[in-house]
């Protein structure tokens, strides 16, 4: 019979044992309220100002003019002309330039049915601000030639929200980096604990003892969902009044606090409980848990993924929890937050018993 006195005689021996390392508190509590504050404060929405767009204006006549004026117009874009008399292209290299514009000679002139002129806008594909400042020169652009058309707009744009609710990056950071606590804590810990007991025998002496296998286990796992409790009260309150996250806290949280830990405990103690040695278990431990960190959702949104890769993500059990904090805390999507969670559930039951399967107190 399972016994909870046994349970949480365990609980806490190992609960004092933890608070002795420092590192493992360091990573479990401090470090995840760190990344919030260090991924806030980068994408915490604040303006940068407009796009410095350096331009050579080679138009004698006033269209050229007029169109710099349209680009500076619209707030976006902070227009920086240079002299005619040097190169473009060589400038913007020389002074780490990532947008330039250049306005060809005779530029007014040519504007006129039937003929074609181009303005050149120059950008540096690993930088996003060249796409945003062609969006805004297009936009100038189509405005000319409507203009020079003489034509009235007969077809026009607007844009309008599918939710209601506007969102911002620390929205879905906040689950993502509890559902990275979540991980790296119980995991990195179970993979560790469970060779270097291995390896001192000091399962052997617990085998001495009344505690059953299964006890030892849920007393860790009981510890872990523990500090994920204080892990996700912690992160979600620097997030909320440091960086003004909306994201809902209800009891809906709950069973995603407790199967996530029970879950990578249970992985963790598997991978730890298989392997040979304290190296080779970290090592398969990092193969295992790096793929689930970056292409789970937890960093950013998985939709900017190839697809490829957002297929390899639905097989990850960490794409499922995280999944699930964002459509209890963010969209308040409670019907699949129980799908996400079901998934857990069963993928946790297997992989705990497979964990208790191969953990032997005794080495043969």
């Amino acid at each position: 019979m399972v016994s909870f006195k046994r349970i949480f005689a365990d609980l806490s021996v190992f609960r004092r044992e933890y608070l002795r390392n420092r590192t493992g508190f360091f990573f479990a509590l401090v470090f995840p309220v760190i990344l919030i504050l260090i991924f806030g404060a980068i994408f915490s929405g604040g303006s940068n100002g407009p796009i410095a767009v350096y331009a050579q204006n080679h138009d004698s006549g006033p269209i050229g003019a007029q169109f710099i004026h349209a680009m500076n117009s619209t707030n976006v874009t902070r227009i920086f002309l240079l002299p005619n008399n040097q190169s473009l292209t060589q400038y913007l290299q020389s002074n780490s330039g990532d947008v330039g514009l250049y306005i060809p000679q005779n530029f007014s002139s040519s504007l006129r049915p039937g003929n074609h002129v181009n303005i050149t806008i120059y950008s540096n594909p690993s930088d996003t601000s060249g796409q945003i400042v062609l969006g805004v020169a297009n936009g100038v652009v189509n405005f000319l030639n409507l203009r020079l058309a003489n034509s009235s707009a007969i077809v026009g744009l607007q844009s309008q929200n599918v939710v209601s609710k506007s969102y911002s990056y620390i929205d879905f950071l906040i689950p993502g980096l509890i559902g990275f606590s979540i991980l790296t804590s119980p995991m990195f810990s179970m993979v560790n604990i469970s060779s270097e007991y291995k390896k001192s025998k000091f399962f052997k002496q617990l085998s001495l003892t009344p505690l059953t296998k299964g006890e030892w286990l849920v007393s860790k796992v009981i510890w872990y969902v523990l500090l994920s409790i204080i892990s996700f009260v912690l992160m979600t309150l620097f997030g909320t009044f440091a960086f003004h996250a909306h994201v809902g806290i209800n009891a809906a949280v709950i069973p995603f606090l407790v199967v996530g830990p029970l879950f990578f405990v249970s992985l963790g103690m598997l991978v730890g409980t298989v392997t040979k040695s304290v190296e080779s278990a970290g090592v398969i431990g990092n193969i295992i848990t790096f793929p689930m960190m970056f292409l789970s959702g937890t960093f950013f949104p998985i939709s900017l993924m190839p697809t490829y890769l957002q297929a390899f993500a639905h097989v990850l059990p960490l794409f499922y929890l995280i999944e699930g904090l964002n459509n209890v805390m963010v969209y308040s999507n409670y019907s699949q937050a129980v799908t996400d969670v079901l998934v857990l559930v069963v993928i946790s039951a297997v992989v705990f018993v497979l964990a208790v399967r191969f953990f032997k107190w005794r080495e043969d």
